[in-house]
């Protein structure tokens, strides 16, 4: 699963949210566990999830440096050119 997103991340057009749901998915947590992993309240996994949260760059750095992902802007079209970099590995956050 891990893989996969990380697959999903470098093609782009993944969501943040959708990472996020992935992320907790590959950890084999519940919402609350997730939450409690990452020191965030359940209801904020969940509108993570959603698409409805205002989450910080720290907050999202934090989800995805588990899995060698850091925030960061990408410009459409820079995937492929990126990919396979590891100092390129980022969410589109």
């Amino acid at each position: 699963m891990r893989h996969q997103l990380h697959d999903a991340v470098v093609a782009g057009g993944l969501p943040w949210s959708e990472a996020v749901r992935r992320m907790r998915s590959a950890l084999g947590m519940t919402q609350e566990q997730f939450a409690r992993a990452f020191r965030i309240t359940k209801r904020q996994v969940a509108e993570l999830e959603a698409g409805t949260a205002n989450p910080t760059v720290a907050t999202l750095g934090r989800l995805g440096r588990p899995f060698g992902f850091r925030v960061g802007f990408i410009h459409p079209g820079d995937e492929a050119a990126t990919a396979g970099r590891p100092d390129a590995a980022s969410d589109d956050a």
